[in-house]
């Protein structure tokens, strides 16, 4: 936010002077501190998965900077008036669910009475200083490997508009509910030299954040994304949200894209994503490596979607 006089101190390795996925405050030579906060309004209509894809989701962040979580609170934004207390009880528990799937302790949180619904969660994680994953170190010739597939936002929207069946709406839920923490923990022994989540900037916003400042261009492999399976149909249907549009207004200026590419799949580029996979820049000849070692453990979706390059800089390219 322009013109504001943020406080700081030499201890904060990553703050507002350069926004990242979480902020980093350096405690010791060997120890730095992961603080991230996150909560939204309802993605699906059962209480328990509300509240394990929120609490993943929060999660996220301090694995895309490449931390472990060790502590979160709870956030709460509820209906009193309008709602019934066991609809809470049940987005907590699946909360409560996924910290633990996280190894990572719950030690409270805070609630308001409020017109709409909201849940997440405040999350601390340890870091050594020198092992900090920002979003802009990525480096010419890099792969970038992405490890969750791309549309749930669309598929949100279908979701809503009752045109999804319950399989698809348990998939979907699925792949949002899932930590990023095993991809997280593979990627550690790799030469990685960014790493973000995709969120609600979609595809496009979240990469763009990656290569801006950079000096250097991105490509990408529009045949090799990996997209749920019914994202494109519904696409076509006008099953949009929002945020779509206004993703591609932020965006398109920079993107190089070819006229034959229809809409559906320019529509999955800017999709805002609810808890998304991990998007990892490695060196190249590291790249399928670890894409097969991600796969070995249980990641599979994870696929090299594109390459960093030097011409044209600041330019994505979409072929």
């Amino acid at each position: 936010m322009c013109g504001l006089d943020f406080p700081t101190d030499p201890n904060v390795l990553v703050g507002l002077s350069r926004p990242d996925d979480a902020g980093v405050y350096k405690i010791s030579d060997d120890l730095a501190l992961i603080q991230t906060v996150d909560f939204f309004t309802p993605v699906v209509d059962d209480p328990y998965w509300f509240g394990q894809i929120a609490a993943a989701n929060a999660l996220s962040d301090v694995y895309a900077m490449g931390g472990e979580p060790k502590t979160a609170m709870n956030l709460v934004c509820f209906p009193l008036k309008h709602m019934d207390l066991s609809v809470l009880r049940q987005v907590i528990q699946g909360g409560i669910d996924k910290v633990k799937e996280a190894e990572v302790v719950l030690l409270g949180g805070h609630s308001v009475e409020d017109e709409e619904f909201k849940y997440g969660l405040s999350v601390t994680g340890f870091i050594h200083p020198n092992r900090i994953l920002t979003k802009q170190g990525i480096k010419a010739g890099d792969r970038l490997v992405l490890t969750k597939p791309l549309g749930t936002g669309i598929v949100n929207t279908a979701i809503k508009g009752n045109l999804a069946s319950g399989e698809i709406t348990r998939n979907v839920t699925k792949i949002m509910a899932s930590l990023n923490r095993t991809a997280a923990l593979i990627m550690r022994q790799y030469p990685i030299h960014a790493c973000t989540d995709i969120t609600g900037f979609g595809l496009i916003g979240h990469i763009a954040e990656m290569m801006q400042g950079t000096g250097l261009g991105l490509k990408i492999f529009l045949g090799k994304l990996p997209i749920i399976d019914v994202a494109l149909g519904f696409a076509a249907m006008g099953m949009v949200p929002g945020g779509t549009h206004k993703n591609r207004s932020f965006r398109s200026s920079m993107v190089d894209i070819g006229k034959e590419v229809d809409g559906s799949m320019q529509d999955i580029l800017y999709d805002p994503q609810t808890s998304g996979g991990l998007c990892i820049a490695v060196e190249p000849d590291s790249a399928n490596a670890m894409v097969e070692h991600f796969r070995n453990d249980g990641v599979e979706h994870a696929t090299v979607i594109g390459e960093v390059v030097d011409y044209p800089a600041g330019r994505i390219q979409v072929v």
